[in-house]
């Protein structure tokens, strides 16, 4: 049976907040071109291994890109806050992988 760890609030918080900036930053990558600066088409050697190509990109536009400035400062923030948080100081070191894992699948438990 998998430990049971007794988060602070903050903590759960900063976890969800994390996980929901990187899923708004996901979608903003699915929505804006390949390459942040305009580029042109390319594609691979015929010759190449591994085939590949891009087509022309526009880049960002302005709104977007400090919109992902802004998502990815965050996610940085949390992420710091997450690591450094004082919880981690209570555990035994080879505790804390596990401890971290459950952390971000806290939703997932069952209440008890």
């Amino acid at each position: 049976m998998a430990a049971s760890y007794d988060f602070p609030q903050a903590l759960i918080d900063a976890q969800d907040e994390l996980a929901q900036v990187r899923a708004e930053l996901q979608a903003l990558y699915q929505k804006v071109p390949w390459s942040a600066e305009p580029l042109d088409a390319w594609e691979t050697h015929e010759n190449a291994w591994r085939k590949s190509s891009r087509p022309a990109s526009p880049g960002w536009d302005p709104e977007d890109a400090a919109e992902i400035a802004r998502l990815r400062a965050r996610e940085l923030e949390l992420a710091k806050l997450i690591v450094s948080h004082a919880f981690w100081s209570g555990l035994a070191p080879a505790d804390v992988p596990a401890a971290r894992d459950a952390l971000k699948h806290h939703h997932e438990q069952p209440d008890s």
